[in-house]
C-alpha cells in the first residue's frame, strides 16, 4: 500500500536480543573483573551423562536417596530438575534431568550450565555410542570430565578394558598418566560413590568456581511447564547473584514478579544464591529450557525485554516466510551449521522423522561453527538452504547470501527449526486430488453448438448435477470426452444444482461434441495437501 502511495519501502529486520549461549559466562567474567573482592567460591554444577543402561539414573537416585532425602522432613523430595548434596560441609549441585527429551531440549537450546561432567561407563559393557557423544561434547565445550566406571561388582566387569577403550577416544585416565580422574563405583550398592563426590569437590577446587551473591542475578531455565493451579512454572538454576521473592524478572518470552520460590526439598524460600535451583512462579508465559533469566529494576523493564523478544521472533518468522524457496524437483538440499555437535545430533534426529518417499532431504554439509562465505557459495552452487542453529552468520557471508539469493534460516529454538522445515517439505509434496462423484445426467436435446460451448437439455438420472461441476461424456461404454457445467437452469430459472429425477438446461464448456443420448458423469475434484 505504501508503494502504491509513492513511498519507498524497505524492510527493517529486528535484531534478536534473546539472551543465549555464553551471555551468563560473559556477564560474570565482566563483573568479576570489576568487583573481584565480592566473588566467593560457589558449589560446582554437575551433569551425570553416559550411555543408556550404564547406570546414570541409579547413580543419581543413590546420591539423592543417601545424601538428600535423609535430611528432609517426611523424606519427600520435590523433583525440580536439580538438587544439592552436602559432602563434608561442601555443597555439590547435580542436574537431575531424567528424560532424554528434556535434556536434549536444553542441549538443543545451546545451554551449557555444567561445570563438570560425570561420564558413567558400565564396566561390563564398555564404551558405547552415547559414551563417545559425551566425550565429544565435553571436548567441544571444554567441560572437565570425571569418569565413573560403574557396575564394578558384576562378575563380567572389566575395568582395564574400559580404560583402554576410553584411551582410544582420547580420554586418558590419571592411572595411565593422563588427566581424567576415575572413580570405580557400584551405583546399586553405593560402593565408591563417596570417592566420586570427593573427586568432584577436588576438581571443583582446581576450577576455582566463583560467583557474586550480591551481583546481577542471572540463571538458566532447567525445566518449565504450565500448572493448572499455579500458572507458568520454571526451575531456575541460579548462576550469579541472589534471586529474591518479588524480584522483577524476564526469561525468554516470559516476564513477571516472582510470586513464590520453592527449593528441591519442597520448602518455601525467600532467596536463592549461586548454584542453587529453585522453582519459581509468577511468570507471564512458559519459558523454554535453556532460556536465561535476568532480574530488572522495574516490571516495565522486564516486560519491555520480553516483548522485544516476542517482536523479534515474530519479525524473524515473517522474514523466513517471505523468502519462498525456489526449489525444483523433489530434493531439499541443506547445509546445517550449529553451535556444538550435540545440537547437530538433536537436529538430525528430528530430520529423520521428516523422511518420506517423495521429497529427498540432502544434507550437503553439516558442522559446528559460524556460517561462512564458503557455506554460501556451496549453497548457491547446489541450490541449497543454509540452516543455522545458535550460530552466527558473519557479515561477509550475509552480504554474499543476499547477492547470490541464498536463503539462510537462523534459529535459537529447535522446535521452530523443525516446524519450518516440516512446512517446506510438505509444500514440496505433490498434493492429493480427491474426486467425488455427484451423479449422472442423460442428454435429451442439443439446443446450440459453438466452438467450445454447447447448450444442452437433459434429465438427472442419478444423484445431482451442480453449477461448475466437471463431467465425463459417456457414449455407450466408451468415455469420449470431458467438460464443465458453466450455467445451470431448472424451469428456465438459474439454479446451483438439480436433483435426481428433474430436467434441466445447461450451458457447458467442452471441446468434444455432445450428442443426444450421451450420459454425463458429474464429479468434483478437491486438492488436499499431503501430510507427513
Amino acid at each position: 500500500m505504501a508503494s502504491d502511495l509513492g513511498f519507498n519501502v524497505s524492510e527493517t529486520q529486528e535484531t534478536t536480543t534473546r539472551l543465549g549461549l555464553g551471555y551468563v559466562a560473559d556477564e560474570v567474567k565482566k563483573e568479576q573483573a570489576e568487583k573481584p573482592a565480592e566473588f566467593i567460591t560457589r558449589p560446582p554444577i554437575v551433569a551425570i551423562m553416559g550411555h543408556v543402561d550404564h547406570g546414570k539414573t541409579t547413580l543419581l537416585d543413590m546420591i539423592r536417596s543417601t545424601k538428600v532425602v535423609d535430611t528432609e522432613s517426611g523424606g519427600i523430595t520435590q523433583h525440580i530438575g536439580a538438587y544439592q548434596v552436602n559432602r563434608n560441609g561442601k555443597l555439590i549441585t547435580f542436574l537431575d534431568t531424567p528424560g532424554h527429551e528434556a535434556f536434549a531440549a536444553m542441549r538443543a537450546r545451546g545451554a551449557n550450565v555444567t561445570d563438570i561432567i560425570v561420564l558413567v561407563v558400565a564396566a561390563d559393557d564398555g564404551v558405547k555410542p552415547q559414551t563417545i557423544e559425551v566425550i565429544n561434547r565435553a571436548k567441544l565445550t571444554a567441560t572437565p570430565m570425571i569418569v565413573a566406571i560403574n557396575k564394578v561388582d558384576r562378575p563380567d566387569a572389566n575395568v582395564e578394558r574400559v580404560k583402554k577403550e576410553l584411551a582410544d577416544y582420547g580420554v586418558l585416565v590419571e592411572e595411565w598418566a593422563g588427566t581424567t580422574p576415575v572413580a570405580k563405583i557400584s551405583a546399586l550398592s553405593g560402593a565408591g560413590v563417596d570417592d566420586l563426590l570427593d573427586l568432584i569437590l577436588l576438581q571443583s577446587e582446581v576450577l576455582d568456581l566463583k560467583a557474586n551473591p550480591s551481583g546481577a542475578a542471572l540463571g538458566t531455565v532447567i525445566e518449565s511447564h504450565l500448572s493448572r493451579t499455579l500458572g507458568s512454572i520454571a526451575t531456575i538454576l541460579v548462576q550469579n547473584g541472589t534471586l529474591n521473592l518479588s524480584d522483577f524478572v524476564a526469561v525468554g518470552r516470559a516476564y513477571g514478579k516472582i510470586r513464590s520460590m520453592t527449593d528441591p526439598k519442597g520448602a518455601k524460600v525467600k532467596s536463592a544464591g549461586p548454584s542453587s535451583a529453585v522453582l519459581i512462579t509468577g511468570l507471564s508465559d512458559v519459558p523454554s529450557a535453556g532460556d536465561v533469566l535476568k532480574t530488572y529494576t522495574t516490571a516495565d523493564e522486564a516486560k519491555a525485554y520480553a516483548e522485544s523478544i516476542i517482536k523479534s521472533e515474530r519479525a524473524k518468522k515473517m522474514a523466513v516466510s517471505k523468502k519462498k524457496l525456489n526449489l525444483t524437483g523433489k530434493d531439499l538440499n541443506l547445509i546445517i551449521k550449529v553451535d556444538v555437535l550435540g545440537s547437530l545430533e538433536a537436529i538430525n534426529e528430528a530430520l529423520n522423522k521428516l523422511k518420506n518417499t517423495e521429497v529427498k532431504l540432502n544434507i550437503l554439509e553439516e558442522g559446528a561453527g559460524e556460517i561462512t562465505e564458503n557455506d554460501v557459495l556451496r549453497a548457491a552452487a547446489a541450490n541449497a538452504v543454509i540452516i543455522g542453529f545458535h550460530t552466527r552468520l558473519n557479515v561477509q557471508a550475509a552480504k554474499l547470501a543476499q547477492a547470490k539469493n541464498v536463503v539462510v534460516q537462523q534459529y535459537d529454538i529447535i522446535y521452530e527449526l523443525i516446524e519450518d522445515l516440516t512446512r517446506q517439505v510438505v509444500e514440496m509434496l505433490t498434493p492429493e486430488v480427491l474426486r467425488t462423484d455427484l451423479g449422472r445426467a442423460k442428454v435429451l436435446a442439443i439446443f446450440r453448438t459453438e466452438k467450445d460451448k454447447m447448450i444442452i437439455g437433459g434429465n438427472v438420472a442419478e444423484g445431482k448435477i451442480k453449477d461448475g461441476a466437471e463431467f465425463e461424456i459417456k457414449r455407450g461404454d466408451e468415455m469420449v470426452g470431458k467438460g464443465q457445467v458453466l450455467e445451470l437452469q431448472q424451469n428456465k430459472i438459474k439454479t446451483r444444482e438439480v436433483l435426481h429425477g428433474s430436467e434441466f438446461g445447461s450451458s457447458v464448456k467442452t471441446s468434444n461434441k455432445i450428442e443426444a443420448g450421451d450420459v454425463l458423469v458429474m464429479f468434483e475434484e478437491t486438492i488436499r495437501k499431503k501430510t507427513l
